[in-house]
C-alpha cells in the first residue's frame, strides 16, 4: 500500500516528493521515551507498537499496520519528549515525513488537514476506550474483545507483546486461551 492512496481525494500525490521510503528491520526503536519526536512515519508494509516502561515492565498500549501512520504526535506537534516508545515488530516499509515537511503540508492542504484532525480524533477516541477498559474490564473480557475486533494482531503480535497491551502476564493470558 503506497502512501499516495491513502486519500480518495488523491491529495497525497502532490506532497509525496516529502516522504523518504526506508526499509527497515524489525525490533527497531525508531523513538526512545525521552526523545523529541522529529519524524512521523506512514506504513507500507509491517508492524510497529508503541510502549513504555513502568518500573521495569514493558507496557505495550497499541499496534500500527499497513497503511496507518505513527508517531508520537503529542511529541511530534509540540517539541516536548515523547512519553513513549516507537518499535518496530516486524521489518517494515515505511514512508517517514520531518515536521517540517509535514506542517508545510497542513498549511498548503485544507483536505488533509482535515484527515489529519479525523486520524487525531479516532486515535483519541482509542485511547478513551482502552483507558476505560482497563478500569472496568478483566483481561479475559479485554481477550476477548481483541480478539472479536482485532484477531489481525494476534496473528501477528508476539503473545509477550500481546500479554502486556492486555495488562496481563504472559501465563495469564495462556491460561486465558486455553479457556477458549
Amino acid at each position: 500500500m503506497d502512501i499516495r492512496s491513502i486519500s480518495p481525494s488523491g491529495e497525497w500525490d502532490r506532497f509525496f516528493h516529502l516522504f523518504q521510503q526506508q526499509e527497515i528491520p524489525a525490533k527497531t526503536m525508531l523513538l526512545r521515551e525521552g526523545q523529541v519526536s522529529r519524524t512521523a512515519y506512514f506504513i507500507e508494509r509491517g508492524a510497529l507498537r508503541i510502549w513504555f516502561n513502568n518500573n521495569g515492565r514493558d507496557i505495550t498500549f497499541q499496534f500500527f499496520f499497513e497503511g496507518e501512520g505513527v508517531s508520537s504526535i503529542e511529541s511530534f506537534r509540540t517539541g516536548q519528549p515523547s512519553l513513549f516508545n516507537l518499535e518496530t515488530l516486524e521489518p517494515c516499509t515505511l514512508h517517514s515525513i520531518s515536521h517540517i515537511s509535514f506542517q508545510y503540508i497542513l498549511d498548503h492542504s485544507p483536505i488533509i488537514k482535515n484527515e489529519i484532525e479525523q486520524q487525531m480524533l479516532h486515535r483519541l477516541i482509542f485511547y478513551q476506550r482502552l483507558f476505560l477498559s482497563r478500569i472496568k474490564d478483566n483481561p479475559q473480557k479485554r481477550y476477548k474483545e481483541l480478539l472479536e475486533q482485532r484477531p489481525d494482531i494476534l496473528q501477528r503480535v508476539p503473545q509477550h507483546y500481546i500479554a502486556s497491551y492486555l495488562g496481563i502476564t504472559a501465563v495469564s493470558l495462556s491460561r486465558i486461551r486455553n479457556r477458549r
